[in-house]
């Protein structure tokens, strides 16, 4: 089973993927948790680039990030599949379609088409997008704001307006939730998804 989070930053992704993996790891399963930009060591030096890094085109950020998930999939999720375990992601290629191609306008198309050709197509079984109003989400954020969090709040509706359209494109795969509810309700309704999956 593979399934991602997804949201804006703020959201509470991190949590929910945590508490999920925490749950299925008591019931026994073998689960990696992992995260984008990251999960390999050139993932994460990517990571330190694309947050803390200096400003960049558009282009330049989708390509690193594409660059990171190719080494992501071949290195971490995909030989975790193969054999045989289950793989909770927080953030996915749906990340970079609602940033970069919605949020910087290089187009949803084209920067899931780039993904999906650096992964071989590799698609989660279930998205879960949390949805929170961006302002109340920006308050939320435990550390100083990244280079991506300090964008100014036109862009920040616009990632949330373009994660909505794709939930409302994908329904069979995405399960949008309501993150201003306590995670405890977020997460029985997760886990009640995730309990078809097993």
């Amino acid at each position: 089973m593979f399934v991602t989070f997804e949201g804006v930053d703020g959201s509470g992704k991190s949590t929910q993927a945590k508490l999920l993996v925490d749950w299925l790891e008591a019931a026994g399963h073998d689960v990696l948790l992992t995260r984008e930009p990251g999960g390999t060591p050139v993932g994460e030096a990517v990571r330190g680039l694309l947050l803390h890094g200096d400003s960049m085109e558009p282009w330049t950020e989708a390509a690193l990030f594409a660059a990171a998930r190719s080494e992501h999939v071949a290195r971490a999720i995909g030989p975790a599949l193969a054999a045989g375990r289950h793989v909770v992601c927080d953030r996915y290629l749906d990340s970079s379609v609602a940033y970069q191609g919605i949020g910087r306008g290089l187009g949803a198309a084209r920067v899931r088409e780039l993904s999906l050709t650096v992964t071989d197509g590799l698609l989660p079984h279930r998205t879960f997008l949390l949805l929170v109003d961006p302002d109340v989400a920006l308050g939320r954020g435990q550390d100083g704001p990244d280079r991506i969090e300090q964008e100014a709040a036109g862009f920040r509706q616009r990632v949330d307006a373009g994660y909505r359209a794709l939930a409302a494109a994908e329904p069979a795969r995405f399960v949008a939730l309501d993150g201003s509810l306590p995670p405890a309700e977020i997460q029985e309704t997760i886990r009640e998804h995730v309990r078809v999956l097993l």
